[in-house]
């Protein structure tokens, strides 16, 4: 764990990207005790700036000595940077919580939501994996229902908001959205076909399995996460064009049999969790409802008529707060609490 201190040297890398911009202002919001902000990026970064309690810090381009000091480095730049840097910050005395796929499988790395594993986090050598977006929310919703009736299969479908895959992809759904409806041709850059007013059933490369690596994280994380390494689970990642926050449709088979309205007061129960789950007003979690919350919203809860014990469930939670940079400073205040 981290020395008990007052005050903690934080620094976050990727600071200017979507999930580094969240973080800086889920550690601002959440009051974490940071004594120091260390704002790091790539050299494309140098000379901007960042906010932080009403000061303006600027960015300082990621290096082999930027640790020294560092208490805490809340990593979101991307796989080969953590691989590289991560166990650089740790040798210099950091605890590193890391958003990318780098450390998740790896045996000696915990992969850490708070409101269902943290006891995990007494294993920790150093370097903490924050598990993938679709994955944290479906886990916060699924481990209660599993404590109480053992599931055992998942079925996941998801809708995932272009904010996934950065800046960038944000950018180019408005770019597209705006030439499509002046009449123009949509430019593609970022996804291999055009996004605004489609969806794409493909999120990151395709594997020799014909699923995409979204949907075997999705499996092997959820496995890793639960503790069960043989649990069937089966994933289809969906990018729609949705700015921020990922939908998801999930099927669960179960040991005993759960009654929707046990299942809804289950949830209700759990922390984390909001039940937003009333189809005769029209209410369930939206997308724009949920943006800029903490929570994951659970709704649509029925019984699956198909199967003797089964559940249909839909999952909702704005994925650049809860999906990251809030899961990441959970796991930080975990460490110092």
């Amino acid at each position: 764990m981290i020395k008990k201190k007052s005050a903690y040297t934080v620094a976050v890398v990727g600071a200017t990207g979507a999930v580094g911009t969240e973080m800086i202002q889920v550690l601002e919001e959440r009051e974490f005790p940071v004594e120091e902000l260390v704002p790091l990026a790539s050299a494309r970064s140098e000379g901007n700036e960042v906010m932080f309690r009403g000061q303006t810090l600027p960015v300082k381009v990621l290096e082999h000595n930027s640790f020294e000091g560092v208490d805490v480095a809340l990593f979101s730049a991307g796989a080969g940077v953590s691989t590289e840097f991560g166990p650089i910050a740790v040798k210099a005395g950091a605890v590193v919580v890391d958003n990318s796929s780098a450390w998740r499988m790896d045996p000696n790395v915990p992969l850490v939501v708070p409101e269902v594993n943290v006891d995990a986090l007494s294993g920790h050598q150093g370097l903490i994996a924050n598990p993938n977006c679709s994955t944290i929310q479906m886990v916060v919703a699924l481990k209660p229902l599993h404590d109480a009736v053992q599931i055992k299969r998942i079925i996941v479908t998801t809708f995932q908001s272009v904010s996934g895959t950065g800046k960038d992809a944000m950018e180019e759904l408005i770019d597209q959205s705006r030439q499509l409806l002046s009449f123009g041709e949509a430019k593609v850059s970022v996804y291999p076909h055009q996004i605004a007013f489609n969806c794409l059933p493909h999120i990151d490369d395709f594997l020799p399995n014909g699923y995409t690596k979204e949907e075997m994280k999705m499996v092997n994380e959820t496995r890793k996460i639960l503790g069960e390494s043989l649990l069937p689970i089966t994933a289809t990642t969906v990018r729609v064009p949705v700015f921020i926050c990922h939908a998801e449709s999930v099927n669960i088979e179960t040991e005993q049999k759960l009654s929707a309205n046990d299942a809804r007061a289950i949830l209700s129960a759990a922390p984390g969790i909001q039940v937003y789950d009333d189809p005769s007003r029209n209410l369930y979690p939206l997308p724009i409802d949920v943006v800029g919350t903490d929570a994951v919203f659970v709704g649509r809860v029925r019984e699956d008529e198909s199967v003797t014990h089964g559940l249909n469930l839909w999952i909702v939670a704005d994925n650049l707060r809860k999906g990251a940079a809030l899961n990441a400073v959970q796991i930080a205040e975990e460490l110092i609490r």
